[in-house]
């Protein structure tokens, strides 16, 4: 509404033929989000057909010299036009107010707008003097065509009518795309006998398949804590508890999504996958307790009871620290903010439920199902000990001696403080490096099933030439393997969104996952070919990591003219920038549309000549713009629809540089003069397109980066080589998807410190100390430096995903230090030090401590090893949280029992 107020404000200002056109404001994504493409089988002893994929547009195709030769101009058709093709209300006969003794009331109506090309090759063009009449027939010829014919489209070779489906912000792909196919096939049974239509470019197939994946993955996920949960339990009455606790909370977590409004998308499956190793956690912390009452002889009341005064605290403490380590992401704006605030909501929400399950529902089912030792074993216990026997009893015989030499090995690391402090501090010296170590990125290009190529001719270049090209490329296409559909629009640019005669964009749709190579290796073995095509600049790029925010992937920025120099300077500066870029060993298809030097006819009209003619300029003008460029006269209805009548000069009026100058205007005295006696035509070189961005006339330039190569690289390249190339007159902004990674930075750098700050003061608060919370904050960095070795080890960037792995590890990590920690503190309050009471809390927790965090590596690992549409971004998360949680893991149940030591030992407040 801001947008269309501001237009309003500027039409007043805009010449008349502009605002007789209109300025158009439309309310959509970018990007098209799927093609339909209408074909027709070919038949046999058809030699051609004539194509309408366009709008329709009754064209009226003059003959200048015809119109010469009878006195006559272009504003004269187009003015007997205005005048007989015109809707007309006529009005009422027998309307109120009416004489008295009035009966009858009728509607009088007329012919005013025509309907079909004989009716327009039937208006009356001139009358003569003797009578004579000239009819629009007499001077040309009229058809049903189209709008424009600056465009044409081929599907696989073959002509097509393509329309592009644009999505409406806000509004969902799928249930667009869905709807677009339902109404496809309700039309389909109004086509024409030979006619059908297919839909092979569609971007929401990759995302139903990419749920579809998330969705196998959390099965597969479930499957595997459960068998972990198994290992350690060894028990199916005590592993049917943790999965109770898995499907209350998820029920309830899909209760409250649909409360808040949020959608069943990727982000909210990822949160609802890492979900499951988090909220079975609580439910095996309390079963292990109750087992473990349950073997010392206890009844499984006393048992439930007793574990729940023991390990309530903890599963309080834990949840709250799981929630709190997400509140500071809702407070991160823009995209960012959009994926974070999903994943925080999900793993929130699933993380309370589970809480309160785990104080209420976990114990009341311990005491159901759950029997004292030496009771009478049921079947299913018969059967699960008699296959998975051997299997329990040599797990248990390797963590018990693996427990006596932990409990040892803690007992020696705490009196060594001072050594454990050295290693710890290099540690931390090491998170710091890995930090810098591994390149920054934003989103992770993922294989979506599609790539775009964008073809480039000469200057100036017809249409007929660019299809030739593009016949050219779709023979590699063909013979490229994993390549299912090429569809062609030649005359557009998608990069540029504009069309112009020597564009081509051809969008080239994959075979399924699983069938062919990676996206990213068939597009370098196009790089590779399209670059020995001599005619054309052909570039291929991978589709944008977010539909709707650019039009590829790669980076994007804007090289700004700040002086309001010539356009050749801006030109070269883009040229000089992208030949630079090219150099660098990183970066790859370094390109910018805007040209300078496009090959253009100017006419110079010799005013003071006209005017001693009497020919008016305006005559002059009219005579250009209807004869070469084609004049909007009015509308006729067509079809139930209204569409634009169209005239110009027939085409083969208007091939050279010579059949301008054979135009004929008409002076103030009616005489008929040549444009060549007052004007003449000059070649001169001009841009095509102006783009003018953040008020700056600008060139676009656009890249993408090898393999091995973050965008947080390329960005930094692309900015040094910006300040050593560009002239001091002119600047760059980055635009597209590449600006809102700028504009987030790195995220991890403020919203990690935030998170940590947050779940300090909440275990301050739970504690009631300041001190405590410490021996369990300590460990947060050695999840993040096994996060950063994970990542730099797979090749892969700090990303967005990445970095809300940072956060969940935040948690995961003071989760398994507040096992340690919280009960610790109850047995030092018995009256043990607290070297005594971490030593017995280690040994006491440990198989707690692993069985949870087993559960969740287990978990991750289908994230970690997805394959298919959108595993890029399970992969990134995946791998940061298995290594994370490794990592934590493993220094967690070691360096705890010394953080805990040094804090009380360095601590006055006594608890």
């Amino acid at each position: 509404m801001l947008v269309q107020n501001r237009v309003n404000l500027a039409l007043p200002g805009l010449p008349e033929e502009v605002r007789r056109t209109g300025v158009s404001v439309n309310k959509q994504s970018p990007s098209m989000i799927l093609f339909v493409n209408l074909i027709s089988p070919r038949i046999n002893g058809v030699g051609s057909t004539s194509l309408f994929g366009y709008e329709y547009s009754m064209r009226v195709w003059l003959d200048p010299n015809r119109l010469a030769s009878l006195g006559l101009t272009g504003t004269d058709v187009v003015q007997a036009i205005q005048e007989q093709n015109k809707q007309v209300a006529a009005g009422i006969i027998g309307q109120p107010p009416t004489p008295t003794g009035t009966e009858f009331q009728y509607v009088v109506n007329a012919q005013g707008r025509l309907i079909d090309p004989a009716e327009f090759a039937a208006i009356v063009v001139k009358r003569g003097a003797g009578g004579e009449i000239v009819r629009l027939r007499d001077i040309g010829g009229v058809e049903v065509g189209a709008k424009s014919y600056a465009v044409t489209s081929t599907l696989d070779g073959r002509s097509s009518a393509s329309i592009g489906i644009y999505q409406l912000p806000g509004s969902n792909a799928i249930a667009t795309a869905k709807a677009v196919r339902k109404t496809m096939e309700e039309l389909k049974k109004n086509f024409p006998p030979g006619v059908d239509y297919k839909i092979v470019y569609d971007t929401t197939i990759f995302v139903e398949e990419s749920i579809r994946a998330v969705g196998h993955t959390l099965f597969e996920a479930v499957l595997l804590v459960t068998l972990v949960v198994l290992l350690f339990l060894q028990s199916w009455r005590a592993t049917i508890i943790p999965l109770a606790a898995v499907l209350v909370s998820l029920i309830g977590t899909f209760a409250a999504m649909a409360m808040f409004g949020f959608s069943l998308n990727t982000i909210s499956l990822f949160g609802l996958v890492l979900a499951i190793g988090i909220v079975v956690d609580d439910a095996i912390v309390v079963v292990e307790a109750i087992e473990l009452k349950l073997s010392r002889g206890l009844s499984p009341r006393d048992a439930a009871r007793q574990t729940m005064s023991e390990v309530g605290g903890a599963v309080v403490a834990v949840a709250l620290v799981l929630a709190a380590v997400f509140i500071p992401t809702a407070f991160i704006s823009g995209i960012t903010g959009q994926f974070f605030r999903q994943f925080a909501l999900t793993i929130a929400v699933s993380t309370a439920i589970s809480a309160f399950n785990s104080l209420t529902l976990s114990p009341a089912l311990g005491v159901l199902l759950l029997r004292s030792h030496g009771a009478s074993r049921d079947w299913l216990t018969k059967v699960l000990d008699a296959t998975l026997g051997w299997l329990f009893r040599g797990f248990n015989a390797v963590f018990d001696r693996t427990a006596n030499r932990y409990g040892n090995a803690v007992g020696s690391l705490v009196r060594k403080l001072a050594i454990c402090a050295v290693v710890y501090l290099a540690l931390l010296a090491m998170t710091g490096v890995g930090f810098k170590s591994v390149p920054s990125g934003f989103i992770p290009a993922q294989d979506q099933g599609y790539l775009i190529v964008n073809c480039e001719l000469p200057n100036a270049a017809s249409l007929e030439r660019t299809e030739t090209v593009t016949k050219k490329v779709l023979g590699i296409l063909k013979e490229s393997p994993g390549v299912k559909n090429s569809l062609i629009v030649n005359g557009f640019s998608a990069l540029t969104g504009s069309s112009q005669s020597n564009m081509a964009t051809i969008f080239v749709i994959l075979d399924e996952f699983g069938h062919r190579k990676s996206s990213a290796a068939i597009l370098g073995s196009l790089r590779a070919r399209f670059n020995q095509i001599p005619d054309a600049l052909v570039l291929a790029f991978g589709p944008p990591p977010i539909q709707g925010v650019g039009s590829t992937g790669g980076f994007r920025l804007m090289v700004q003219d700040r002086s309001g120099g010539n356009y050749e300077q801006l030109e070269a500066a883009a040229r000089d920038l992208t030949a630079a870029g090219d150099q660098q060993p990183g970066l790859v298809g370094l390109y910018s549309s805007f040209r300078a030097d496009q090959p253009q006819m100017y006419v110079d009209v010799d005013r003071a000549k006209a005017k001693s003619m009497d020919v008016p300029l305006t005559n002059v003008f009219d005579t250009l713009q209807i004869y070469l460029g084609s004049a909007y006269v009015n509308d006729f209805t067509y079809l139930g629809r209204s569409f634009q009548v169209t005239a110009q000069a027939d085409s083969k009026f208007r091939v050279t540089r010579a059949d301008i100058l054979k135009l004929k205007t008409r002076n103030a005295r009616g005489q008929m003069v040549p444009l060549g006696t007052l004007a003449s035509v000059e070649e001169r070189l001009g841009p095509g397109t102006i783009t003018r961005y953040n008020l700056y006339t600008a060139a676009d330039v656009s890249g993408d980066t090898k393999p091995g190569t973050s965008t947080g690289q390329a960005i930094a390249l692309m900015q040094d080589l910006c300040r050593k190339t560009l002239p001091q007159s002119m600047s760059f902004e980055w635009t597209d998807l590449t600006y809102q990674q700028i504009l987030a930075g790195n995220t991890a750098l403020f919203i990690f410190p935030l998170c940590v700050l947050f779940v300090f003061l909440t275990l301050s608060a739970q504690y009631e100390s300041w001190a405590l919370p410490f021996a369990i904050i300590l460990i947060v960095p050695m999840c993040i430096l096994s996060a950063l070795a994970g990542v730099l080890l797979r090749g892969m960037d700090n990303n967005i995903f990445t970095q809300i792995g940072f956060v969940v590890l935040v948690g995961l990590a003071c989760k398994n230090a507040i096992l340690i920690v919280e009960f610790a503190r109850q047995i030092q309050d018995t009256g043990k030090d607290a070297m005594a009471a971490v030593i017995e809390a280690s040994k006491l927790r440990l198989r707690a401590i692993l069985m949870t965090s087993f559960a969740f590596i287990a978990g991750v690992v289908p994230l970690m090893l997805s394959g298919g549409a959108g595993a890029e971004m399970r992969q990134a998360l995946g791998t940061t949280v298995f290594a994370g949680m490794l990592g934590v893991t493993l220094f967690g149940i070691f360096l705890t029992p010394v953080f805990y030591v040094l804090i009380r030992k360095f601590s006055r407040v006594k608890t």
